[in-house]
């Protein structure tokens, strides 16, 4: 097997082996990071050639999302084959190419692993339906007869994730399951064939030396024997912590099992890392026991608001689940599903106030921490995209989730005083709001003051000092109501979330670094976060 130069890759200092307990992780959303043919979307050269400025950001890793060949109903989550890269992102060559020049950059590759469901273009799928009823590929998916006179209702009351019945009849009279768009199919993963299938796939980029994979909703893969009604008119939400029948099923846990086996006969360290939203965070651990996979998303923590005593009790929840399984906690701020935290954080001045508050924050907790990119430019969510651009699903869905994700997939500005700001030479697939000018990483470079230099700064700190990102607890220290002050060795982290300063006593001797100007080291500013020499 090819393991190119990931077993040589440096592992970060800390209290256990392994590179991604501490690590810090870079969301890459290819189709929005560069462009390097002019077609006005993102492609794998264009993110080739902007790994050096991942390096020098200071990241550990990069988690690409998906570059599969798809028709791209769902932004590539809809897959039609594993193995392939979609035309608009470039060849499986390209794909290598980002591979062996990351990890000579000492960056590691993490891929996007689509198991829940496929596309209908998918060829296990296209081929169930020229097979019709009762043969062998359609029990690899969820086809059910409808209820109700000729079968003419769904066969349960599940809505889709994106809005309307997760089910759709077929001209035979059968209808088949899709938590999301109808051009999503579910696998039926107490089939043998789609677990050996999966596992294939896992080594497939595994040979090809990825150091590990995300899991999209990982949560999902197994649905409640008999597919009970849910019994209930509530609008689903992936982003929620309902209850389901198709969601966080205790079966799942047998897939990762056996996934954990393949990652661990490659060497050098390579993890699965799930997207699992569940009901509470002792839930999200149990995808974490040491015969399982390695990371989950913290999203209890990126749900929770500006809020000193809500951020701590969040805080403490998390590392409190993963410590019985050993597992690091993760934090997260944004996503390509989530409004961009600046936005969510009120918006304008104060928004990015907290923003970068929020971003020394979690780069001071113990665990690993992932960047979604652009965060570190202090991007806002654009909210005002036309409707005739809009590509997300769920947006042309009544009663879909929110539909507005595409404002946090915008692409991102590199440079220039003019859209597309660097992106590349044909434009942008949507359109970039003019006052990113200002926030591009050119015109950020060098200016002490801007986010991306926050950002770098951080991440240099937070290599230098091992306490950083090290071991599984903080002590917390005495502070005013709405602040929070934790120690973790000779390190301090200052928090104020109220939107007026805050007398404090410096709770150290030297300042490392501040998210704002800071007057007199007694005061903390409104909406901002100190890191002190202890």
């Amino acid at each position: 097997m090819t393991q190119h130069l990931a077993d040589a890759l440096a592992t970060p200092t800390g209290t256990r082996p392994g590179w991604w307990r501490e690590a810090v992780i870079y969301q890459v959303y290819p189709r929005s990071f560069a462009d390097s043919n002019g077609d006005g979307m993102g492609d794998l050269e264009g993110v080739r050639s902007r790994l050096p400025y991942l390096k020098e950001l200071g990241v550990d890793a990069v988690w690409l999302s998906p570059f599969y060949a798809s028709p791209q109903a769902d932004a590539g989550y809809d897959v039609a084959d594993y193995r392939a890269i979609d035309p608009m992102f470039g060849t499986l060559h390209d794909a290598d190419a980002v591979i062996r020049e990351a990890h000579a950059l000492g960056l590691r590759i993490i891929v996007d692993l689509v198991p829940n469901h496929c596309s209908d273009q998918h060829e296990w799928f296209k081929q169930a339906l020229r097979e019709g009823p009762g043969t062998p590929l359609r029990e690899r998916f969820h086809f059910r007869p409808g209820r109700g006179a000729d079968g003419a209702e769904p066969p349960n009351d599940w809505e889709s994730i994106f809005g309307g019945p997760a089910w759709t009849r077929v001209a035979d009279g059968e209808w088949y399951l899709h938590l999301f768009a109808p051009e999503q199919p579910d696998f039926n993963w107490e089939h043998p064939a789609v677990q050996d299938e999966f596992r294939s796939i896992l080594r497939f980029w595994l040979d090809l030396g990825t150091d590990g994979f995300r899991i999209d909703v990982a949560h999902g893969l197994v649905k409640a024997p008999g597919l009970p009604d849910l019994g209930r008119d509530e609008q689903l939400k992936l982003l929620g912590n309902q209850v389901l029948p198709f969601f966080d099923q205790d079966g799942v846990h047998e897939i990762y099992r056996s996934w954990r086996l393949v990652l661990d006969e490659y060497a050098g360290d390579r993890i699965g890392v799930a997207e699992a939203w569940t009901p509470s965070a002792d839930r999200t651990a149990l995808y974490l026991r040491p015969d399982e996979l390695h990371q989950a998303f913290n999203f209890h923590y990126l749900n929770t608001g500006w809020d000193a005593e809500a951020l701590r009790a969040s805080i403490d929840d998390s590392l409190d689940a993963m410590r019985p399984v050993g597992a690091p906690t993760t934090w997260v701020l944004s996503n390509h599903d989530v409004v961009r935290h600046v936005t969510r954080y009120g918006g304008g001045a104060q928004g990015l106030a907290r923003a970068r508050a929020a971003a020394l924050l979690m780069l001071a907790l113990p665990g690993s921490a992932y960047v979604y990119q652009g965060e570190e430019l202090g991007l806002p969510e654009v909210l005002d995209l036309p409707d005739g651009v809009r590509q997300d699903p769920s947006f042309f869905k009544e009663n879909g989730q929110d539909g507005l994700r595409d404002g946090c997939r915008v692409p991102l500005p590199w440079s220039g005083s003019e859209a597309p700001y660097g992106f590349g030479s044909g434009g942008s697939w949507l359109p970039q709001p003019a006052e990113w000018a200002g926030l591009s990483v050119a015109a950020q470079t060098g200016d002490p003051a801007s986010t991306l230099e926050l950002y770098r700064t951080a991440l240099r700190i937070r290599r230098e000092r091992a306490e950083l990102g090290a071991g599984d607890a903080v002590q917390w220290l005495e502070a005013p109501a709405g602040v929070l002050a934790f120690r973790r060795g000779g390190f301090v982290c200052t928090v104020n979330t109220t939107p007026e300063p805050v007398r404090l006593p410096a709770p150290g001797s030297t300042v490392l670094l501040a998210s704002t100007e800071l007057t007199d080291p007694e005061v903390l500013p409104a909406d901002a976060a100190v890191w002190w020499q202890g």
